[in-house]
């Protein structure tokens, strides 16, 4: 296949609320000839997408949309390959980087577009609290080994950090959510603020507000962020706060300043 000057946008979409795409997702979207993405993302931003052509598959099928997507540039056409939330972070930016690579295709020709992730639209409906430093982990064993992700859970529970959960359960994965809840209560007093956001900032949405010990009471599946918080995380009028440190330093009440 010989190349033309096609391009590659990888597009960060949001949480899914048109009001939380930005202005160069947008713009991004208008300037291509062809959208690729996973079903579901394709129909949160329909609106958007008269008169493209659209490539659209199911679950596990990543690799193949990001195949098609560098064919097509390859043929000379801009291809929108749209990720929900940030592109970048546990979605499709890095792969078709990998594909392009693999088919000798520039990397140069790709741009990553970045969108509100899915841990930033959870943590502003909880409150404030990844204030602090936090570690995010999937719980996802389907391309990483589920003893690398306890190690990884045992030590950011070790270091303190609030952890962000991706990917805590799923019909045929129902345990490693329960599993790393005992590995960071090992490490953390059961009354630590914990909170889950299902389908943040789209149809559905339900936001929880509870503790480490009791977290599993609530449903939790794909479309959930799970968020435990860190020694210093507090809680008070329904939302989730992690504190820098200010209060450490300043006097937060002093009204003379």
């Amino acid at each position: 296949m010989s190349d033309s000057e096609g391009k590659i946008l990888v597009v960060g979409i949001g949480p899914g609320s048109p009001e939380h795409l930005t202005v160069r997702a947008r713009e991004a979207l208008a300037q291509s000839d062809v959208v690729v993405g996973y079903k579901t993302y394709v129909g949160l931003i329909k609106e958007l997408l008269d008169g493209k052509e659209l490539v659209s598959s199911g679950m596990r099928q990543e690799v193949a949309r990001a195949r098609k997507a560098v064919d097509l540039a390859r043929l000379g056409k801009t291809v929108a390959v749209i990720s929900s939330g940030d592109a970048g972070v546990y979605g499709m930016a890095g792969l078709v980087y990998e594909v392009a690579r693999e088919v000798g295709w520039s990397l140069t020709s790709v741009e990553i577009i970045p969108g509100v992730s899915a841990l930033n639209a959870a943590a502003s409906l909880l409150g404030a609290p990844l204030m602090h430093d936090f570690a995010v982990i999937s719980l996802s064993d389907l391309l990483t080994p589920w003893a690398k992700i306890a190690d990884r859970l045992e030590m950011a529970a070790q270091a303190d950090f609030v952890i962000v959960l991706y990917n805590p359960r799923s019909s045929k994965r129902t345990e490693q959510i329960v599993e790393a809840q005992r590995i960071v209560r090992r490490y953390r007093d059961g009354s630590t603020p914990a909170g889950i956001v299902n389908s943040a900032f789209r149809e559905g949405q339900q936001i929880v507000v509870t503790d480490l010990d009791h977290m599993l009471d609530f449903d939790v599946g794909m479309l959930s962020i799970v968020l435990i918080g860190n020694s210093s995380t507090t809680t008070f009028d329904g939302l989730i706060v992690t504190p820098r440190g200010y209060e450490r330093k300043y006097d937060l009440a002093d009204s003379t300043g």
